[in-house]
């Protein structure tokens, strides 16, 4: 099998490159803008796929960010990223890909989505302001996925994962998402002896955080079925606050000084917790508890930081 990961220089790409490693029988194809494979330019979308052949193709590749990210560069959100689903999937479909799967992100649901959010709370009302661009850039190509496999009988089909963390993360301090901004601003104020350290917001929100390679393990899963939904969230099934997060990552950090919570920035949605019932019933489960995942996490920190690979 000629598997095709999408965005395999990414965190999540990384851990997908990890899990089909060992996988008998499969090939990767990996290529990026180095190789001259420009995802958002469907020129050149379409020669890799006329001339690599992939059998299946998992789309990890994305233009991600945290609050702040996705409240200054709304419009490069939603073009690369409706880009990208629009190319990867399409080309796919032309050059006879018979299996695909898109991932996308929990910010597709509505902001205030019953809590746990079920697939079926998809387009039942408005999203969270802060990514809205990102948001619908991945609704469009959840629903272009699937709406080639209504038509043309093609077996492309999506998967929802909550918030991600692990190695090859990015821990840019405006840029990126909580987890490795805490990581960063906690190790450095650690390193720096200060008595303090500012975290954003209330810490009330609570939060669903999945280890990549969690997520890399249920993407290994799913391609095993042989008619999965079009839709499928995956997650823990479990959250935490702001706050008890962060606790964590100071102890794991073994930062020593006091938390400050800077109640004028923004805390953006109040809850995000995955429904992973439908998951759970095909028979995965996560296996990567938090702690332990925050201490791999920041072990991979350290080591990316000591090579000069931090994505920072």
């Amino acid at each position: 099998m000629k598997l095709f990961i999408a965005g395999h220089n990414g965190m999540v790409g990384a851990a997908l490159v990890r899990r089909f490693s060992s996988e008998p029988g499969v090939t990767l194809l990996l290529k990026s803008r180095r190789d001259g494979l420009d995802l958002t330019n469907q020129d050149s979308v379409n020669a890799f796929y006329a001339a690599e052949k992939p059998d299946v193709a998992i789309i990890a590749a994305a233009k991600v960010g945290g609050i702040h990210a996705n409240n200054t560069y709304p419009a490069e959100f939603l073009f690369e990223n409706l880009a990208i689903a629009a190319n990867t999937i399409h080309s796919a479909y032309q050059h006879g890909v018979k299996r695909l799967l898109f991932l996308g992100s929990s910010c597709i649901y509505p902001k205030l989505a019953p809590q746990p959010m079920a697939e079926s709370s998809l387009l039942t009302g408005p999203l969270e302001p802060t990514n809205e661009a990102y948001a619908i850039a991945k609704i469009a190509g959840l629903k272009l996925a699937e709406y080639y496999r209504k038509q043309y009988g093609v077996l492309y089909h999506s998967a929802m994962p909550t918030n991600l963390y692990g190695p090859v993360d990015n821990y840019h301090l405006q840029n990126s998402h909580v987890l490795p901004a805490l990581i960063r601003k906690f190790h450095e104020a650690k390193e720096a002896g200060r008595p303090e350290v500012v975290a954003w917001g209330t810490g009330s929100p609570k939060r669903e955080f999945l280890h990549v390679d969690d997520l890399a393990d249920a993407c290994a899963f799913l391609l095993k079925q042989e008619n999965p939904p079009d839709l499928l969230n995956v997650g823990t099934g479990t959250d935490v606050t702001i706050k008890e997060l962060t606790e964590i990552v100071a102890e794991v950090t073994r930062f020593q000084g006091k938390i400050v919570w800077d109640s004028s920035k923004p805390d953006g949605t109040p809850r995000k917790l995955m429904d992973v019932s439908r998951l759970a019933a095909l028979g995965w489960a996560a296996k990567i508890a938090l702690r332990e995942g925050v201490e791999k996490t920041y072990a991979s920190f350290l080591a990316e930081k000591a090579a000069g690979t931090l994505r920072a």
